[in-house]
This record gives C-alpha cells, structure tokens and sequence, in this order.
C-alpha cells in the first residue's frame, strides 16, 4: 500500500523456454537469464522501465534514475554502468577467456530499457543471433544475461548511453571501484554484486553493510504516507477504508479503539524459510500464538517441547525484526526447525492488535487442525503425539468439536518440568503449580471442571459458561478472533462464545496440560489496571460484540447476555 505503485507478477515458468536453450553457469541460473526477454513479457504499451537485480539497495530516490531517460539520444535505447571488475579484460587468471565487450564491458544490475523502440529494432532476434553465433565458441555463458547484452553492444556500441557508475555502485570480491567511492554523497545505487552478498572481503564493506542495515532499520510506515511529488490513485479497498474511518466519530472517547479494526498492518509473511511435510494419516496439529519481543525468549523453550509445526506471528518494528533475524540466526533450536512459520506484522497504531495476530497466524497454517495457544506458555513433553492420537478418538474432521487443554501456571521462574500427569498432580498438591488464574481470574478456566479432570482417564464434555476463555484444539475452518478486541481482555472470551453460539462441543483431554511461565506484566495489562477509560471502552466493545452475535445468533445468543448480566 505504498502510494501510486502498482505491483504486477509474471509467471516464470512461461518465460523458461524462452532462455533455457543458453548453458549458463552463473549462480542466477536460468533466472538471470530472462531480462533478456523483457520486451516480450512486458505489455506492449510499457514504453519504458528500470530494471533492477533482487540485491541492490537504492540511497536516493528512484524518480533520479527515472530523469535520466531524457538524456538518451539517437539510437540509445540501453542504459547501462560500466562493469567495476576487469572480468571481461580477459586477465584474472591463465587462459581466462570472457564473452566479448567493450572496455570493462557494462554491468546488467541496473538497466535502463526503451521497450518501445527496442521492439522496433526487432531486439528479440539481436540477442538470440548474438547468443547463437557467440555460444558456438564460448559454449556456455558464465555471466547470464550479461555476457549476452555485452557481445550485442560489442557489435552496436550505439546502443549503450552510459550511467555515471554511482547508478550502480559493485560491491564485490574482484571489483575496482575506487573511483566510485571518492564522493561517499553521491553514491546512489549499490549492488552487492556477490554470491556471498555481505560477506564479500571489500576493504569498503563495513561502510555499506551499516548504510544497508540503516535502511532495514527505518520505520517502514514511512514509506506509505502520501508524498507530495508521488500523484496516488486511490484504490477499492483504499477508498472503503478511508469510508469505513470517516463513518468514526472522531468524538467518541473510544474512537481509537474503533480505529484500530481498520488499521492496515504491513505483514511479510514466513520472514524464514518454512517447511512442513504432512503426515499420511491427516492428523497434523500447528501451535498457533503470537507475541511482541519482550516474549522472544519463550521460542527456544516451546520449539522443545513441541515437535509439530508452529505458525507464529510476531508484533515488530522494522530495527526489532532486524534484531529477531539476529537471534534467530544466533539459535541452533531455532535453526534447527524448519516447521515453524514466522509471520511478522509491523507495529502501527497505539494498541497491540491481539486478534490480528492470531488471525494471521491462524490463517497460514498447513495442517488440518491448530492449536491455539498462547507463547508464555509451554506444551506438555509429548503434546503434539499426543493431540493427533485424539484428533482421530474424537473424530474431529467430521465433528464440531474444541478439545480443551486444561492449563496450569507457575509462580517459579525455575520449574523442573512435570513429565505425566501423575507428577503434575503431585505438585499441584505441593502448592508447585497452580491451576491457570486460580489467584486473580478463576472463571475463565473454571468450566474445565480441574477436579474431574484428576481423576478422569476419557475425555469428558463441558459446557459453556460466562468469561470462559480456554486453550483449545479446533479444525482450521473455525471462526476467527474478533478483531475489535485489542490489547488486553475478552479477546479469546469472545472466540470462545463465538465457538459456543456456532454449537462447537468442549471436550476436555484427560492427559493434556500446558503451564504457563511467570514472566512481567504487559504493557497493555498494565494500561486496563491504571487507566480507566481503557476499562469502559472494554466494556462498550463487549455489549457491541453481544449484540452483533445477537444478531447473527438470534434466539440461541441471548443466554450470552443473560449469563453476562448474572456474572
């Protein structure tokens, strides 16, 4: 949702045939190899565009590259960096036979292309006569695409305007950039022209690796609000959103919790690589939570305790997903799992969108079943086992049922985990563990109905009562959070109802526990204790929500409000 930019994807397994026919031996693979047939992909009114390599990092503003198309003349339809290296001098090593070019040859990072009139040079049959007539000797490209644009400006230097090198500033192991780098203001574009990236063993690379963690760092927001030189078309669902937002009373003293609903959040979606292979039987069951970096600690304790796949979306700025990326890299758990799905949604907006994030990671799970959880606390030794036994016992694919996981807390920072029932039972009775808010919120767990469960060996059914929020085990097409409720309270109460009122039975597991790990009180716990118009705004977005199932529930939600009015 950047403003005026229009994003488009190109199939490229359309474009294979295309350029598979050229050996290339460079690390792009058959890749690289398409921007060779942009005027054919493009469509055919795109007169002009910039082509970029996926590892560049812009330090000015694009609009710059874009003027300088209006310096082209006659003939020039190319506009191409010299190449910073002496590849294609042909003297790096003993019988080092490049592709021919002119000079140092150009480097194909950052293109300036004229479609238009690149078509009407009939291009497509340029490269390929070139690359045909080329490969005869040379057999095999060792640059991809950028052999091949070279030994066609070899023929037609006219082609060619040159950029001023600071377009495309080469960072790499064999690059002679020097002269480049004398003006540090004016280095515009810079290209990590290297398989190892940052790792390459430039003298330079301290300097650009800290102006490329910079730029990661910046608040991303930044890029999304209207810029002045930047004309934006307002799109369908940018046009609803600004409607749904002006129907707000701005007088409300609610107003900002109402906001937050319509709140666009950035989301980059599995921020590390992810891969699950289902089980034959279908009975696959994700740990689905979600949390901000003050919880980050929690990972490494419930990816041991959990084998199964986890889905988790992370509340971050964009220097705290910097620093998320830095401890997961630094973890060998973390590391180790490839089955844990990272979601980061960027922080906006003043509340923390508990729901969102749940939604989010609810959403992008590839098993049949979840478990919604919550990351302060930790599965019991042999939960996930354990859950697909009882997916098939209650025959959860064709039933509407929650499994009820009771949960326990510690007061203990250092707990010597219970490894069976039997010893959690023990210390229970030891004043060790605790059933979950037995303290300070014993309603919410309380229809788990803890002393059946000590001595229960089937699992038994419960029924739904007010303020009832417990950790369940549903199939994937349940219902989603409730996204009014923000920060702290009635986020998973109103789930809960919601199963409830769509007639999901609750059936308690007698052999599963989790406990919760004591850990500081949230910023948003701490705000509903101090301030209360937090408390009343709560208040106001329960009756709605009542009414809205109400509404949608007709007859059968009414015990809602009665149970709510007795509570």
């Amino acid at each position: 949702m950047v403003p005026a930019v229009h994003v488009d994807f190109y199939n490229a397994d359309e474009l294979k045939s295309e350029v598979s026919w050229i050996p290339n031996k460079h690390y792009s693979g058959i890749y690289g190899l398409m921007k060779l047939v942009l005027t054919k992909t493009l469509p055919a009114n795109l007169e002009r565009v910039i082509v970029l390599d996926t590892d560049i990092t812009f330090a000015t503003d694009i609009a710059e590259l874009w003027a300088v198309f209006h310096k082209f003349k006659g003939q020039q339809v190319l506009g191409l960096v010299e190449n910073q290296s002496d590849w294609y001098l042909g003297n790096l090593w003993k019988n080092h036979r490049p592709w021919p070019a002119l000079g140092r040859g150009y480097n194909t990072g950052v293109i300036l292309l004229l479609l238009d009139k690149l078509r009407k040079m009939k291009w497509e049959q340029m490269w390929r006569l070139t690359a045909e007539r080329e490969l005869m000797g040379m057999l095999s490209t060792s640059l991809a695409d950028q052999d091949i644009f070279n030994a066609v400006i070899k023929q037609n230097p006219f082609l060619v305007y040159q950029l001023p090198c600071f377009w495309n500033v080469q960072l790499s192991d064999h690059t002679r950039s020097e002269q480049c780098y004398k003006d540090v203001s004016d280095l515009k574009v810079i290209h990590w022209n290297s398989p190892k990236k940052l790792r390459v063993k430039n003298k330079h690379v301290e300097f650009f690796r800290n102006l490329y963690l910079t730029f990661l760092e910046y608040d991303g927001n930044l890029l999304r609000r209207e810029l002045f030189g930047c004309p934006s078309e307002t799109d369908v669902n940018s046009e609803n959103l600004q409607k749904q937002l002006s129907e707000l009373d701005e007088d409300d003293l609610c107003y900002e919790f109402r906001r937050e609903r319509f709140t666009v959040h950035r989301t980059h979606l599995y921020f590390l690589h992810y891969e699950f292979k289902p089980s034959a039987d279908n009975t696959d069951v994700t740990l689905v939570a979600q949390l901000s970096m003050d919880r980050l600690q929690m990972l490494e304790a419930i990816c041991k305790h959990w084998e199964g796949p986890i889905s988790l979306a992370l509340y971050l700025s964009d220097a705290e997903a910097q620093q998320f990326l830095r401890y997961a890299q630094g973890s060998e758990v973390l590391m180790s799992r490839q089955n844990v799905g990272y979601h980061i949604v960027y922080k906006e907006g003043q509340f923390y969108p508990v729901n969102l994030l749940r939604n989010v990671a609810m959403k992008h799970i590839s098993t049949p079943y979840m478990f919604l959880s919550d990351i302060d606390f930790l599965p019991m030794y042999g939960l996930y086992e354990y859950l697909r036994k009882s997916v098939i016992q209650l025959d959860l694919a064709s039933t509407k049922k929650a499994m009820i996981v009771p949960a326990f807390e510690t007061l203990r920072y250092r707990l010597s985990f219970p490894k069976s029932k039997a010893e959690l039972l023990s210390m229970l009775d030891m004043g060790t563990l605790f059933t979950f808010r037995y303290h300070v919120w014993t309603k919410g767990h309380a229809p788990t109905n803890f002393a059946k469960w000590r001595t229960a060996t089937t699992p038994y059914q419960v029924e739904w009562e007010a303020d009832f929020e417990p950790y369940v085990v549903v199939r994937r097409d349940c219902p989603e959070y409730d996204r009014r409720f923000v920060g702290f309270g009635w986020n998973k109460v109103a789930h809960i109802m919601e199963l409830d009122a769509q007639e999901y039975e609750f059936t308690v597991l007698p052999n599963a526990y989790m406990i919760h790990m004591p850990h500081a009180p949230s910023f948003d716990i701490t705000k509903f204790r101090s301030n209360k118009q937090y408390r009343i705004c709560l208040k106001t977005l329960k009756e709605e929500f009542q009414q809205d199932m109400s509404r949608r529930y007709g007859f059968a939600a009414l015990k809602y409000l009665t149970a709510e009015n007795n509570s």
